[in-house]
């Protein structure tokens, strides 16, 4: 068996355009998966798309454009996927919301709202809307990106910590729910990666100084790096995985300090 063989398998992926999203779709399908191309704007969707099949062919890839933060659209992108591929096996909740930076006594009640309802309830009712046929067939993984900003602090994203926190919580609670039918449910949880998203990090060199002085390999994370432990999560290689959260950080967690 090949731990890591996605043939026969569709993955839906939201925000997948690009980032971190676009590169696990570009991943999953290497090992054979269809996948399904989402985030709110088409144009970039289909470039996405379209790249994804010029290497690996016709219909590996397709696309159905979702704000995350619409229940229809959401429900759209599941019934769409199963009237073009047929089943839904995977489902990977990468799109996410921040639209504050700042301390949590400056945030407006709508932004606190929008990241909770963009970056936890919405992943709940993807999750809600797939699922039913994995539960039926007893087999599927559900994959939550979230964030290491869930395990630590901070002064600037604190709300956005609040909702990767509850992510992790989410991943938990489904998992207790979805196992005795075989359908796992796991996190990621990434450090600082150099993608369009995180910019007003990476972007600001003391920003990366602060970041990466304390990371052991002394660099932020490339989108390609965190679209293996994806792959991990929906393969064969971790069938008896749930529950559970993958940092994938550079090691910036691990405490080393000075």
């Amino acid at each position: 068996m090949n731990l890591f063989d996605l043939t026969g398998k569709v993955a839906i992926i939201t925000g997948s355009s690009r980032g971190i999203g676009r590169a696990i779709a570009e991943a999953m399908a290497e090992q054979g998966a269809k996948v399904v191309i989402s985030s709110r704007k088409r144009e970039s969707c289909e470039e996405a798309a379209t790249a994804i099949n010029e290497k690996h062919g016709p219909g590996t890839a397709i696309v159905v454009p979702a704000n995350i933060s619409s229940k229809d659209d959401l429900q759209n992108l599941v019934d769409e996927t199963k009237a073009q591929l047929g089943r839904i096996d995977i489902v990977v909740c990468n799109a996410a919301s921040n639209p504050y930076y700042g301390p949590m006594s400056g945030i407006t009640d709508d932004q606190f709202r929008k990241i909770l309802e963009n970056n936890v309830i919405a992943n709940h009712w993807l999750i809600q809307m797939a699922v039913p046929e994995m539960l039926e067939r007893k087999d599927g993984s559900i994959i939550i990106v979230s964030s290491i900003g869930g395990l630590t602090g901070s002064a600037i994203i604190g709300a956005y910590n609040i909702s990767k926190a509850a992510d992790f919580q989410l991943a938990r609670n489904l998992a207790a729910e979805f196992g005795p039918s075989g359908v796992r449910v796991n996190c990621i949880a990434p450090g600082l990666v150099r993608t369009d998203f995180a910019k007003a990090l990476w972007d600001d060199p003391d920003t990366l100084k602060a970041v990466t002085r304390f990371t052991p390999m002394k660099r932020i994370g490339e989108p390609h790096e965190i679209a293996g432990a994806a792959v991990f999560l929906a393969a064969p290689a971790s069938t008896f995985m749930t529950g559970q959260t993958i940092i994938v950080d550079g090691g910036s967690t691990t405490g080393t300090g000075l």
